[in-house]
Order: structure tokens, then C-alpha cells, then sequence
């Protein structure tokens, strides 16, 4: 409900990009709504920044069509909120929350900042519970765990969009009845893009149990920079209001990312690398540092962005700021992709810090740390024994370093390359030593004996070879 009383000024010093110049606006406040009016109707936007006596607004609709005269801002002395409310699920919104599913939107039960509010770090929780994303390099080797930020990283092309349909499709909390609650925030998507999520989503049921909101490549840039903030405040609703575990999905940073910047040389700030603004790092954190658990509460935010590696480069800014304020990465590999492996998931670069959290007895099995040291290892020496085959050839190679090669060709085709399936971690597990099991005994020495034993079929020691 807007205020009675609504202050208005015209003073327009100048235009540029998606900003608006105004000077003289009394008690301006950081991140107050506005309404531009001007003779061909009206636009909103929001106050960005406040140097002096100018005040630097978003226009959300953009400036196209305005010009310093002739334009009157006026005030609404609130920020932009967005409603919250049990029957936001199945529904799909733009980035500043408005229906984009021709729905009614008189479901409102509150209104919500868009920019949440911190959680207080005393009480925060550590997150200890497994996800089972049914992804046996995710469950088995990188594991997710509830509140945690773990990020994929993808180069133009591959699957990272299939991938995360396949994890929205799949997580679940074992032991438990019920299914992550969805958030999926999209920035900067083409309308293909759009339809084969909302296609996929709807053909899965994810559609029915969650919330979804679309930014496309030819809106406004500044609504990029507000759709994951109003995706976050629904997933926090839900999370520490409700009590409901929510899977956010954020695809993709690189574009929000190209917003900021776009926004950083209107207001012609000095440039950091790669021509992205100084502050990034922190506004990136903002945003990834509102996953999380807090004590006392059933629910949880659980994030997983998904971010383009420009030309595979691991070092681009967003993608090396974003591996420093998350808790681990998931990497997709174009030679695994060309190897037709799905998902392309390279193991060796991955990295889930939280995993020795949610993982071992009592949550998953005992021997899981173990069994995953040994999987890296294993196939990091069959890599490394594939790159000496180029120098040596065939005939260089000791009979063991075959079977490696053997082993790094197994382990891509039955446990990395399952396709769409859902595997269960047992099933994961039993993939696993399908591919251990062709290597000598004594190469298996990350995994306690009796459990090689159980597994690979060898006599234990005590009955000799």
C-alpha cells in the first residue's frame, strides 16, 4: 500500500544507461522506491546511490524516451518489497516479484524486503545434514550438505542448465518424507532457455513444489540485479518463517555480474578487473552469505549458483570471487563433454567443503571419506598416467599403469557418465567399487581392509593371497 503523502521533484541533472540524475531531493534514503513520471506514463525505480545533493536513481524500465525536462520523481518513502505468502508456490514471477503466469496476485500474507536482513552469525548453525542430489559425483564424492553455497562452474555450452534441472529434480534429505521447497532464479536467460526450464520443471512436478523467477536476456538490467534478492527473501520466508528446507538455484552469476558492471560505468566509478566494480566481492557475499541454518529453526537456505567460465577460465573475476566466498565448487569439464560423459563432471577440481560435515556414520556410511580419497586418487593417477602414455606410448607402461588406464576409462563410463538417472548413494557406492575392484590389492590403500574385503571379494590378510 503506497503512502498518503508522496513528495515529487523534477530537478533531472542528467541520464545515463539506467540511471537517473536528480538533484535536490530532501531526506533521501538508500534504496527507497520511486516512481519517474513523465508525459508517456509512468516507470519505477529506486535511489542507488547519494553523493551531495544528487541523488543517482535505477530506473527498473530503463531511460529509453526520457529526457531532462519534463519528468517529475516522486518519492515513496519505502524500499522494494516483494509478497510472501503459502500460495507463492507454483507460481512464476519476474524479477521484481510481479506474476508472469497471467495468475491473480491477491495472495499476499506479508511483504518482504528484497534485501532480507543478515543473519545474526551467534546464531547460526553448522550445517551437518546430507542432501542426496541423486548425482554420484555430487553424493559420493563432493557432497552437498543443508545450507550450504556450492557453486558450478561451466564453460559456454555445456550442461549446466541440465544439470541444474537434474538437481532440483533429485534432492532430497534422506530420512525424510519431505522434498526440498525450489527457488530458481534465472537472470539474463533467452525465452528458449525459459521454456525448456519451465518445460522441464512442470514435467517433474518441481513446477507444483516450488517458486520461479525469470529474468530474460532482453529486459531490464537493473531487474537482474533485484531477481536473486527477491529470490532469496521468498527462500528465507519459507526457510525461517515456515520451516521449509529450500533449495535456491541461481543461474547465471556471469550475467549478474555483467549487470553490475553495466550499472558501475553509467555511474562512471573506476573499474576493477576485467572492467568489474571494486565492490563486487562484497556484493557477491551479500548474496551468497544468506544461505545458511539457524538454531532453533527446522528450515534452512540452501544455494547452489551456477557460473559461466568465460573461455573455461577458472581465474575470471566472478568465478574466482565467487570460489572464495562459497563453501566448494562443482567444475564441468569440455573434455569430458566431448567424451559424451553426462553429467561432465571433473572430479579433481572439485571440491565441497562442507562435505566431512553431513557425511560418515550415523549419516551416510562409515567408509564414505574413505572411499571417496581413494576414488580421487585413483583416478588422479589414471590421469596422470594418460598424459605419460602420450611420451612413452603403450610399450612404456608397467602392467599396473595399464590397469589405470583402465580404471580412469571405467570410472568416466559407469560412475561419472549416468546420464539422467537418479542414483541413490548406495547405488553410488556399488558403481564406485565396480570400478575399484579391477585394481590390485595394495593399490587400495585408503580403505580399511575388512571394508575391501566386504567389497572387492579379496581374502583378507589372514587368509593369505
Amino acid at each position: 500500500m503506497k503512502p498518503l503523502y508522496r513528495e515529487g521533484f523534477s530537478r533531472v541533472e542528467g541520464l545515463g544507461g539506467p540511471l537517473l540524475f536528480v538533484r535536490g531531493i530532501s531526506r533521501p534514503a538508500y534504496g527507497e522506491l520511486v516512481t519517474v513520471e513523465y508525459a508517456g506514463g509512468v516507470r519505477s525505480g529506486q535511489i542507488l546511490q547519494i553523493q551531495g545533493d544528487i541523488s543517482v536513481i535505477q530506473v527498473f524500465e530503463g531511460t529509453m524516451g526520457l529526457s531532462r525536462g519534463g519528468v517529475t520523481v516522486w518519492l515513496e518513502r519505502d524500499v522494494l518489497k516483494i509478497p510472501v505468502g503459502e500460495s507463492l508456490i507454483g507460481r512464476v514471477f519476474d524479477g521484481r516479484g510481479a506474476p508472469l503466469d497471467g495468475r491473480p496476485a491477491d495472495f499476499a500474507e506479508d511483504f518482504l524486503p528484497v534485501n532480507g536482513a543478515p543473519i545474526n552469525p551467534v546464531r547460526r548453525s553448522s550445517p551437518d545434514t546430507f542432501v542426496e542430489t541423486g548425482i554420484s559425483a555430487l553424493d559420493l564424492m563432493n557432497t552437498l550438505v543443508r545450507g550450504q553455497k556450492l557453486p558450478v562452474f561451466s564453460g559456454a555450452g555445456l550442461p549446466a542448465n541440465e544439470l541444474a534441472v537434474q538437481i532440483v529434480r533429485g534432492s532430497r534429505i534422506p530420512g525424510s518424507d519431505e522434498p526440498f521447497l525450489v527457488v530458481f532464479a534465472a537472470m539474463g536467460i533467452t525465452r528458449r532457455e525459459a521454456q525448456y526450464f519451465l518445460d522441464s520443471f512442470r514435467k517433474s512436478g518441481a513446477l507444483r513444489n516450488g517458486v520461479f523467477f525469470l529474468n530474460l536476456a532482453g529486459e531490464s538490467t537493473v531487474e537482474r540485479l533485484l531477481t536473486p534478492r527477491a529470490a532469496l527473501a521468498a527462500a528465507e520466508y519459507f526457510a525461517f518463517t515456515k520451516g521449509y528446507n529450500v533449495l535456491v538455484v541461481m543461474t547465471d552469476m556471469l550475467a549478474y555480474c555483467d549487470a553490475l558492471r553495466e550499472v558501475g560505468a553509467a555511474r562512471e566509478e573506476i573499474p576493477g578487473r576485467r572492467g568489474y566494480p571494486g565492490y563486487m566481492y562484497s556484493d557477491l557475499a551479500e548474496l551468497y552469505e544468506r544461505a545458511g541454518c539457524i538454531a532453533g529453526i527446522p528450515g534452512s537456505v540452501t544455494q547452489i549458483p551456477i557460473i559461466t567460465m568465460p573461455d573455461d577460465d577458472m581465474t575470471h573475476p566472478v568465478v574466482d570471487l565467487s570460489g572464495y566466498i562459497t563453501e566448494g565448487q562443482i567444475v564441468l569439464d569440455r573434455r569430458l563433454r566431448e567424451r559424451g560423459v553426462y553429467p561432465p563432471i571433473d572430479v579433481l577440481p572439485c571440491l565441497s567443503r562442507l562435505m566431512n560435515k553431513g557425511i560418515g556414520r550415523g549419516k551416510t556410511f562409515p567408509e564414505h571419506r574413505a572411499l571417496a580419497d581413494q576414488m580421487y586418487a585413483s583416478y588422479a593417477r589414471a590421469r596422470e598416467v594418460e598424459r605419460m602414455r602420450l611420451i612413452v606410448g603403450d610399450d612404456g607402461l608397467s602392467p599396473v599403469e595399464r590397469i589405470y588406464l583402465e580404471f580412469g576409462s571405467l570410472f568416466e563410463k559407469r560412475f561419472l557418465a549416468q546420464g539422467q538417472a537418479r542414483r541413490s548413494l548406495a547405488e553410488s557406492e556399488k558403481a564406485a567399487w565396480e570400478c575399484l575392484k579391477i585394481l590390485p590389492r595394495e593399490e587400495l590403500f585408503k580403505l580399511p581392509e575388512v571394508y575391501v574385503v566386504e567389497n572387492a571379494g579379496y581374502p583378507s590378510s589372514e587368509e593369505g593371497p
